[in-house]
């Protein structure tokens, strides 16, 4: 008599695959189009060219204010789940002006709320590679409400103006002190 063994689900359709595409390319759309309301002077949708970036979106005040923004999208309010791949971590842990922007879309390709992922939190979260053999490519994390901060700050540079934030309220966002980006 043999033994069943259940394997893994892989719950993956090429349908789901295209609509999550379409969700990452409409939340960098209404990213660039609230950053451009919002009057950042300079904003460039690099994901357009390249992949090698290692993020989708350089938005430039001047000459030493300038963020480059890593879109995730989605359109559950209940929580985030981003996927992080091995090259855009990288460039996180070495661009001191790279920031994570998650965005909420409603069913009008409109951003309904932008938040920035603590830096702190994603270096923390990231799985260690332990051997030389093998490392990680890419990683699923779902995002504690802790992690992300009300909308779309640098350092010292609110990219957007609170009056231009979208503001419905999502993702467990409780914390009242925000975490270090």
């Amino acid at each position: 008599m043999g033994i069943a063994v259940a394997g893994p689900q892989v719950q993956w359709s090429r349908a789901a695959e295209e609509a999550r595409r379409a969700i990452g390319a409409a939340g960098e759309q209404a990213l660039l189009r609230l950053l451009r309301w919002g009057g950042v002077p300079q904003v460039s949708h690099v994901a357009a060219e390249s992949d090698a970036y290692g993020y989708d979106i350089e938005a430039v005040r001047s000459l030493t204010e300038r963020a480059h923004l890593e879109v995730k999208s989605t359109t559950d309010p209940t929580r985030l789940v981003i996927h992080l791949t091995r090259h855009e971590y990288e460039v996180m842990a070495t661009d001191p002006e790279w920031y994570l922007a998650a965005v909420l879309m409603g069913r009008d390709a409109n951003a309904l709320n932008v938040a920035t992922v603590s830096r702190r939190w994603l270096h923390s979260a990231v799985p260690a590679d332990k051997a030389k053999e093998g490392r990680w490519e890419s990683v699923r994390l779902e995002v504690p409400g802790y992690a992300i901060t009300p909308g779309l700050a640098t350092g010292a540079w609110r990219l957007l103006p609170d009056a231009l934030v979208p503001s419905q309220p999502v993702w467990g966002l409780q914390s009242p002190v925000p975490l270090p980006v």
